[in-house]
């Protein structure tokens, strides 16, 4: 993973940059679709939806230094989002991400969230990132063991178990 300018991302196959209003047709086309999006917090949005969170999560760089991520291919396809972000539920900066059905199965999800774990270990020195799945959602499980992520924990949301993983990197408090 390189850091470049202004939080940019870039790896072996992928250019990762911090949302901006010009990719809001994007951002509606992946959170509108439910093979992307049923089974993230809060569900398939519409457009109105994503465009308030978009709004936010263009506030969280200046506010945090990190944020969530637009992935797309070296030669600029869109492929999904990753990101670092809060959780509402104080369990703590949450690694998050979705991408599109049909670049599925070629590692790019842990390609790109491995980078952003970095990026928040390395870059914004963050001890803990958590991650939260549904149990049934064995795609994105595998994905958080792949970068390194274990499983530390579960609790009931809306009658669906969720696992909780995490990373944790020690810092000298010298």
């Amino acid at each position: 993973m390189t850091v470049t300018w202004a939080w940019v991302l870039t790896t072996a196959r992928l250019r990762m940059t911090p949302v901006g209003h010009w990719d809001l047709p994007d951002l509606v086309r992946l959170k509108g679709d439910p093979r992307s999006f049923a089974l993230m917090l809060g569900g398939v949005k519409g457009p109105v939806d994503v465009a308030a969170e978009l709004a936010r999560d263009i506030q969280d760089w200046g506010r945090h230094g990190y944020g969530m991520w637009v992935v797309r291919a070296s030669r600029g396809k869109f492929l999904g989002v990753v990101a670092l972000m809060h959780r509402q539920d104080g369990r703590g900066v949450a690694l998050r991400f979705a991408f599109l059905p049909d670049v599925r199965g070629l590692g790019l999800a842990s390609e790109a969230a491995g980078a952003a774990l970095n990026y928040g270990h390395e870059a914004v020195e963050l001890e803990r990132v958590v991650a939260v799945a549904r149990e049934d959602n064995f795609a994105s499980r595998a994905v958080l063991g792949s970068i390194g992520m274990s499983h530390s924990g579960e609790f009931w949301r809306d009658g669906n178990l969720m696992y909780i993983y995490q990373s944790f990197v020690a810092r000298n408090t010298r």
